[in-house]
């Protein structure tokens, strides 16, 4: 029962993500370093921006696979899920797109307090790490080098890419790689919630416990 109820959470902080994402590109002012990715693989291909992020997290959980990361129920997911209800949403127009730049700056900052939340509710659950995020650790494992420095170094590689292919990069692009980190920590303090004390469980974990050798 504690599993199902972790699975909620992780997926409603899932869909929740994806009305951030949407909100981010419906506000038209450039997205985030991996969305301009995302985006530009579908401007450049018959993928919707949903599957485009499904195909980048499968390559990405083989990465971390290849170097011996731990890849959870949650990563498994959150690959999945985010470019389905992000597909679910924008193909059914189900969130305005406004036109005023005082909207759109609020859809904007809205959407970035949104995907706070979010990761407040999947981080929690604590059902592995976002695929992402399994690869910042893989890379500053292996590198040697800072946290800051390899997230820096990947999402500006990713946003490159993103905009050589097409990808929407604009004054968003540089609000979202700079605030989003400071609006999460606010709300991760509203909530009282320390990432550092979420233990999460992993698929081998969930294995050997269903086997009895936990």
């Amino acid at each position: 029962m504690k599993f199902i109820i972790k699975v909620i959470r992780l997926m409603l902080g899932l869909f929740a993500y994806s009305v951030g994402i949407v909100m981010l590109i419906n506000a038209n002012m450039g997205l985030s370093p991996w969305d301009v990715l995302h985006q530009g693989i579908s401007r450049q291909t018959v993928l919707t921006m949903g599957q485009a992020g499904i195909l980048v997290g499968l390559g990405i959980v083989f990465f971390n696979f290849i170097f011996k990361e731990k890849v959870g129920v949650g990563t498994i997911l959150n690959m999945l899920f985010i470019g389905i209800f992000l597909d679910f949403l924008m193909l059914n127009d189900i969130l305005p797109q406004p036109d005023s730049l005082l909207a759109r700056v609020s859809m904007l900052i809205g959407g970035m307090i949104v995907i706070a939340i979010a990761s407040y509710l999947y981080i929690g659950a604590g059902l592995g790490a976002g695929p992402r995020d399994g690869l910042m650790v893989a890379l500053q494992h292996k590198t040697g080098k800072s946290v800051r420095f390899v997230r820096n170094s990947i999402e500006i590689t990713a946003l490159v890419i993103g905009f050589i292919l097409g990808g929407s990069v604009g004054p968003g692009t540089v609000i979202t790689s700079v605030g989003q980190g400071y609006i999460m920590q606010f709300i991760f303090k509203v909530c009282r919630f320390n990432v550092k004390t979420v233990s999460h469980s992993y698929i081998d974990d969930n294995i050997r416990s269903a086997l009895g050798r936990g």
